[in-house]
């Protein structure tokens, strides 16, 4: 799934929407002591009381939140007939009858904390329902409603919460007039900061694939890769930020440690134009595999290179010299000021496309950062004056 197809669904988790409809909810309460299962109940969802619902609806739209690969995670599943998990999210997703769900849902569940306990008690939701996409989009003069024709994907999500314990708080009583100490033995379910859950089937543009499965984790760049390999049996996944620092090693094995911001900026540059071309016409994230990275170096005036030194510079740094980089992963957010440059005087941020009018200078004896500028600039109400206009 890219960000427009989890954007797509996202979106329709709210109140009286049409385009998603929720069968049931089952929950199932864990104690952090033993990690059994203390209760567990299911309901058809439209028998939560309205504010419930707008509450899970919340909590699961955060599960859903994030920058794929960053914190959302599309995860092949194991091939081979052993694969039960896959095996019991699809019955599950199928079954008519809800008993029949709830009893692959609990396996799941065992399957989450048999090797692993949590410092917290642990709630853990499961809702299947099914989310309905036009075929096409809706034209003002046309008298078909968008809503007349519609892909039907039945799915499952999944959320994982903790639990906190009440603060005790002093509270006045309006009806004795006295002030008293609150004690709650009450646990408070925290949808607002889900640790982990997942979207089965994964999304892409109008079909469902039930060979994959959009894992969440809890922190970016923080997946759970016991609960990927031993939970959902998953194939291996790599973070945004693991594939940038393969990029990174990679082009350090070709052009060496030192590069001058102008090759940065223009490297980027090259990246993000290849994002804007494609992305307009494949549903996934263009990908980059050694011929696109020496095109790439060659045309920001990295000099020496050629598609065997790319291709060898792959095999040593991740041991493949056929892997693709997602170009997603690799270009800063071109939106905003996303490259940090640190150091002991002050910290500077500036986006891709400003970094060739920052340059590393020997002034004096001494290394400074020369930050080319359009107007004059303005400290605490002071105009600077140029260095020139001193000599």
């Amino acid at each position: 799934m890219n960000k427009k197809d989890i954007a797509a669904i996202r979106k329709q988790f709210k109140l009286d929407n049409d385009l998603l409809k929720i069968h049931d909810i089952y929950n199932v309460y864990i104690r952090q002591e033993s990690s059994d299962i203390y209760h567990e109940e299911s309901h058809p969802f439209e028998m939560l009381e309205r504010e419930q619902q707008e509450l899970f609806l919340t909590n699961f739209k955060k599960v859903l939140t994030g920058k794929p690969d960053v914190k959302l995670f599309q995860v092949r599943f194991q091939a081979g007939e052993g694969n039960t998990s896959r095996t019991m999210l699809h019955e599950g997703m199928r079954a008519q009858d809800v008993g029949e769900w709830k009893e692959n849902m609990l396996h799941i569940v065992e399957k989450m904390f048999s090797e692993k306990q949590y410092d917290k008690d642990v709630v853990v939701t499961f809702i299947r329902g099914e989310y309905f996409r036009p075929t096409k989009r809706n034209s003002e003069e046309s008298e078909i409603s968008d809503r007349d024709e519609v892909y039907t994907n039945p799915f499952i999500l999944c959320s994982m919460n903790k639990t906190e314990q009440p603060k005790r708080s002093l509270v006045f009583d309006f009806i004795e007039r006295e002030f008293k100490s609150s004690i709650s033995v009450d646990s408070i379910i925290n949808l607002k900061a889900p640790i982990s859950g997942f979207l089965y089937p994964a999304f892409t543009d109008f079909g469902a694939d039930v060979n994959h499965v959009l894992y969440a984790a809890g922190k970016a760049n923080e997946p759970d890769f016991d609960f990927i390999e031993r939970v959902l049996q998953g194939e291996d996944i790599i973070t945004a930020e693991e594939d940038k620092a393969v990029f990174e090693e990679v082009v350090k094995e070709v052009a060496g440690d030192t590069v001058d911001t102008n090759t940065l900026a223009t490297v980027y540059e090259e990246i993000h134009h290849m994002l804007d071309e494609e992305e307009e016409e494949h549903t996934q994230s263009p990908t980059l595999d050694y011929r696109d990275v020496e095109r790439v170096l060659k045309a920001s005036g990295v000099q020496d290179v050629d598609a065997e030194k790319v291709e060898e510079a792959f095999k040593t740094v991740i041991d493949d010299g056929s892997y693709e980089l997602k170009a997603s992963n690799i270009v800063p957010n071109y939106n905003s000021k996303s490259i940090k440059i640190k150091t002991k005087v002050a910290n500077i941020s500036v986006s891709p496309q400003d970094l060739r009018y920052i340059k590393q200078v020997n002034y004096g004896g001494k290394n400074c950062l020369l930050i080319e500028v359009e107007e004059d600039t303005m400290i605490e109400g002071f105009k600077i004056i140029s260095e020139q206009a001193l000599n």
